[in-house]
C-alpha cells in the first residue's frame, strides 16, 4: 500500500520535472509520459495505482525529473472534461500515454491519437474496439485487461454462499459500454440453476443508480450485484449507503468496496498491472510497437468480506468462505 504523503512526493517529482532537467546538464534524453486518468486526482484508490507505475518506472531505470517526465490529466468522472484533458496531452507531444479505465481510451480514440497508448483497468478491450486480439493488438494500443466476463457468475455464486435467503438479485450496469451486457450475460448463464430472479439496473449518474435501487427493494430474499466499471468506481460510496439502507446483501467486483463498507467483494488485484504497465512503457522507450505486445488478463483475484457489514446485515458468514478470503474486515 503507498501511503499518501508517498504520493505526493512521488507525483511532486513528475510536477518538478522540468527544473530539474534544466539543471541536471545531462545529455540523455527526457522522455515525456502523458497520463489521462478517468477518475479523481483525490481518490485514494487512484493515486496507490498511480503511485505504483511510478514506483515501476523507477524499477525499470526511468527517474522521474532526470530522464522522464509525466503530464497528468484528470477527468473526474465527467466524459466532456476528459475529452477535453485528452486533447490537452496530445499537443504536449508525449512519446506515450498511460490511459487508466475504458473512458480514459476513449477520450484518446475520438481524437484519432497515434502516440502509443498503454492502458490499464479496461474491461473488454477486443469487445471494446480498442485492439484486434489479446495476443496481437495492432494498431498502437496495448495494456492490461481488468475483468473476464466468467467472473461475473461468481459473483451471484458468492452472494448465495453469504446470504443463500436471496432469491431476487438486481444487477447495476453501465448500458453504454460493451462490459455493462457481457457481464450481465455471464450472471445470466448461472442464475437459473442457483435459483435467482435478475433484474437489471441501468445506470448513468447518482439520480438514476438511487431510483434504480429503491424501486427494487420493495421485497423479502433480495440482493445485488455491483458489475465492473468506471462509473461504480466513482459511485461506490453511494452505492454502498444504499445497500446498507435498503439491508440489502451485495457483491461487489474490487476490494475498495468492501474496504469502506460493502459485504464482500471479489475481483482482480489491479496493483500489479500497474507496475507492469511501467514496463510496457519501458519496452516502448526502447523501440518495441504497441501491436507487438500482447494485451494481458488479470492472474489473481482477491476474495474480501466486512464482517462488520455481515453483522449488520444479520448475515453469518460460512466459515468456508472465511476460509477462503484473501482478506477479513473486522
Amino acid at each position: 500500500m503507498i501511503r499518501r504523503r508517498d504520493f505526493i512526493t512521488l507525483l511532486g517529482g513528475a510536477a518538478a520535472a522540468r527544473p530539474l532537467a534544466a539543471r541536471a546538464q545531462q545529455t540523455e534524453r527526457m522522455r515525456r509520459i502523458g497520463m489521462l486518468v478517468a477518475g479523481a486526482s483525490d481518490d485514494p484508490r487512484i493515486q496507490n495505482r498511480v503511485a505504483v507505475f511510478m514506483q515501476g518506472l523507477q524499477e525499470t531505470g526511468w527517474l522521474i525529473g532526470r530522464n522522464v517526465q509525466i503530464d497528468a490529466r484528470y477527468g473526474s468522472g465527467d466524459d466532456e472534461r476528459l475529452r477535453t484533458m485528452a486533447a490537452e496531452l496530445i499537443a504536449l507531444s508525449p512519446d506515450v500515454i498511460l490511459a487508466v479505465s475504458g473512458p480514459a481510451v476513449r477520450a484518446l480514440r475520438a481524437k484519432n491519437v497515434t502516440v502509443p497508448i498503454v492502458f490499464v483497468t479496461v474491461i473488454d478491450p477486443v469487445g471494446s474496439g480498442y485492439v484486434a486480439s489479446l495476443s496481437r493488438p495492432g494498431g498502437n494500443y496495448t495494456g492490461f485487461a481488468s475483468i473476464e466476463y466468467g467472473i461475473a457468475g461468481k459473483w451471484l455464486q458468492l452472494l448465495k454462499q453469504v446470504a443463500p435467503s436471496v432469491t431476487r438479485v438486481a444487477v447495476v450496469r453501465d448500458p453504454l459500454i460493451s462490459a455493462g451486457g457481457g457481464q450481465f450475460g455471464a450472471i445470466q448463464a448461472v442464475a437459473l440453476l442457483l435459483g435467482a430472479e435478475l433484474t437489471p439496473i441501468d445506470v448513468r449518474e447518482s439520480g438514476a443508480i438511487e431510483r434504480g435501487i429503491d424501486a427494487f427493494s420493495r421485497g423479502p430474499n433480495e440482493g445485488l450485484i455491483i458489475t465492473a466499471s468506471n462509473l461504480a468506481g466513482l459511485k461506490r460510496k453511494q452505492i454502498i449507503a444504499l445497500a446498507a439502507q435498503h439491508k440489502l446483501p451485495a457483491v461487489y467486483s474490487d476490494r475498495i468496496f468492501a474496504a469502506d463498507g460493502g459485504l464482500l467483494s471479489y475481483g482482480p488485484d489491479a496493483l500489479p498491472t500497474f507496475r507492469l504497465a511501467a514496463s510496457y512503457v519501458d519496452r516502448i522507450f526502447k523501440g518495441e510497437k504497441p501491436a507487438d505486445l500482447p494485451v494481458q488478463a488479470p492472474t489473481k483475484f482477491e476474495l474480501v468480506i466486512n464482517l462488520k457489514t455481515a453483522k449488520a446485515l444479520g448475515l453469518s458468514v460460512p466459515p468456508s468462505l472465511l476460509a477462503r478470503a484473501d482478506e477479513v474486515i473486522e
